[in-house]
């Protein structure tokens, strides 16, 4: 397919994420761009400040006539708009080009040297690290992040269209429409099993995955894994890891030992020993592609984060407010040891927000073993996203579960209130779900003085 004979581009499903840096790909290149989405959000806003055409009803009435034209016009959709939807239905039927957003990517990192970033956690912020050390490297970058960037307040940097950055997603399989030279897989902890059934089925579409990768490529693996290829780790014997590791000031002071030698003094900001392994891969793989590893250092300490990932809302000596993406047990597990990590003796209160019936269902006992770390836990309903209920899964069936004396099950409309009621030094909001639009409310609640 040339895209470039292609003038208008209809997103279905605009709104997520990766749809939306999508959309902001082909506006940046020309494009006529518009499309759906379910609800309102500051994502869709942003989208339509740049002048793309985005309505929230699912309704060929409301779709510009222009997109209406199967000759000039390109649909993309996300997996997780239903069969039964209205606009994709009609775009099929009426023989337009219809393909999911992996596809696109695909299609667009096929012409690039392709950077991409595979695992069931660490994609988001290993792949806005790596964009970002290659954009501070002033190489041709294009990165499509599965998250805003806290350094470019988007989720699209652009600095050039010869090498592409992409998350290799294993959702749907996704990942093995791309084709990249340099390719990591940072883990294959069993997720998604809504779709994969069981565990080795994961692990193999990964193995799938590598062998994508093009011939001259190269494959980074964490250490550990069971894959032959470039190992990345943390103070262990990896072809690229993080020796000598200090915590001074809140930012992880480290080495960088690489198959060509000792590298002293690197910063990085963001708490965690997984975001440390998440830097340490990015740096591997920028290295590969030939960034100057002084270049590096310096754009690896101006690196601020991704949105939703341990970001800080408030922080004072008093009280610290943290909210972060984590919605499966090994990231929860993963946030638990940042914070314990950087405040060692203060007590935490998690709110989290289960997302997905069957993800619950799958790691219920993991949920629970990895919740009843903290202090104290309010949890809220599970977040359905793109299922329907399932039966005896309930947040209540999970939190019967969890082994932490000081737990309740609450309603988001109870969740200040709840805060305040809370001595916990540190308060920390997790999940994937929309309890991310409450942030806001809770920063504000707790800005202001009892």
């Amino acid at each position: 397919m040339n895209l470039s004979t292609i003038n208008n581009v209809y997103f279905i499903g605009i709104g997520g994420i990766g749809m939306s840096a999508l959309a902001r790909y082909f506006v940046t290149n020309g494009k006529q761009v518009a499309g759906y989405d379910k609800t309102p959000t500051t994502i869709t806003k942003s989208l339509e400040d740049l002048g793309v055409l985005v309505h929230f009803e699912d309704s060929i009435n409301h779709i510009n006539p222009e997109f209406l034209n199967s000759e000039t016009t390109l649909v993309v959709y996300t997996p997780a708009i239903p069969k039964n939807h209205s606009e994709l239905n009609y775009f099929i039927d009426h023989k337009f080009k219809v393909l999911k957003r992996s596809a696109i990517l695909g299609e667009i990192t096929r012409q690039t040297t392709c950077l991409a970033v595979a695992g069931t956690h660490g994609k988001t912020t290993t792949t806005s690290i790596l964009g970002h050390l290659l954009n501070e490297c002033n190489a041709p970058v294009t990165a499509f992040l599965g998250g805003i960037s806290e350094n470019y307040n988007s989720n699209l940097i652009i600095n050039g269209t010869e090498v592409t950055v992409v998350e290799a997603d294993e959702f749907d399989r996704s990942f093995l429409t791309l084709s990249p030279d340099l390719a990591c897989i940072t883990s294959m902890d069993a997720d998604h099993l809504d779709i994969y059934g069981d565990a080795s089925e994961l692990i193999k579409s990964f193995k799938d995955f590598a062998k994508c990768i093009k011939p001259n490529g190269k494959l980074f693996v964490k250490n550990g894994l069971p894959l032959d290829g470039v190992t990345y780790g943390i103070e262990d014997d990896s072809d690229y890891s993080a020796q000598s590791v200090k915590i001074e000031n809140g930012s992880y002071v480290f080495d960088v030992k690489t198959p060509n030698g000792l590298y002293k003094d690197f910063k990085f900001n963001l708490p965690g020993r997984h975001n440390l392994s998440n830097a340490i891969i990015a740096l591997a793989m920028a290295v590969e592609y030939g960034c100057p590893i002084s270049h590096l250092a310096k754009g690896l300490a101006s690196y601020k984060g991704v949105k939703r990932r341990f970001t800080y809302q408030i922080k004072t000596d008093e009280f610290v407010f943290i909210d972060d993406y984590a919605h499966h047990p090994e990231e929860i597990k993963a946030v638990h040891q940042a914070v314990r990590e950087m405040y060692p003796n203060k007590k935490v209160l998690a709110i989290f927000q289960p997302h997905l019936f069957s993800r619950t269902r799958d790691f219920v006992d993991d949920f629970a073993e990895s919740l009843s770390k903290f202090d104290d836990l309010l949890l809220l309903d599970i977040y359905p996203a793109r299922e329907m209920p399932i039966e005896g899964v309930t947040s209540k069936w999970l939190i019967d579960k969890i082994k932490n004396s000081n737990k309740k099950l609450i309603q988001k409309s109870e969740l200040i209130e709840e805060i305040k009621k809370s001595d916990a030094q540190v308060v920390l909001t997790i999940g994937a779900g929309d309890i991310g639009e409450e942030v806001k409310y809770i920063k504000e609640a707790l800005s202001v003085p009892n």
